[in-house]
C-alpha cells in the first residue's frame, strides 16, 4: 500500500478504485476529559490515540477488500479525516487497487 500513483521499479495494471469508512467513538468519560483539556489547552492524546486506531482500521479494511477482489498492491491511497464530533472519529480511505506485472507473466485482468 502506497501514497503515490507507482511503485518503484514495478509495472502495474490499474484495477479499480476501493474506499472504507471508518466510524469510532469516544467514550463519554474521554469525551469529557478532553473537553477539560481542549478548553486548557494542551495535547489531547486519548483523541489521538482513537485517531490512530480509526486510521490502521480503515487502512487494513481497504487493503484486505482490495486482496480480496486479487489485486496485489493498492496505490494512490489517500486518507482523509474531517474532524471530531460529539466524541465520534470519522476516517475515509481511497486507493486504486493494481495487479504487478512479473517477468514471464500477465498481471490480473489480463490472465
Amino acid at each position: 500500500m502506497v501514497s503515490t500513483e507507482t511503485i518503484n521499479g514495478e509495472a502495474i495494471t490499474h484495477g479499480e478504485l476501493f474506499f472504507f469508512c471508518a466510524v469510532s467513538g469516544a467514550n463519554v468519560l474521554r469525551d469529557m476529559r478532553e473537553a477539560i483539556t481542549n478548553t486548557l489547552g494542551g495535547k489531547m492524546t486519548r483523541y489521538e490515540a482513537l485517531l490512530d486506531r480509526t486510521i490502521d482500521r480503515a487502512l487494513d479494511q481497504l487493503s484486505e477488500r482490495a486482496r480480496s477482489k486479487g489485486y496485489d498492491a493498492v496505490i494512490a491511497v489517500r486518507v482523509s479525516h474531517p474532524e471530531i464530533v460529539q466524541g465520534a472519529i470519522e476516517v475515509v480511505v481511497t486507493g486504486t487497487g493494481v495487479w504487478l506485472k512479473r517477468p514471464g507473466t500477465y498481471a490480473g485482468a489480463e490472465q
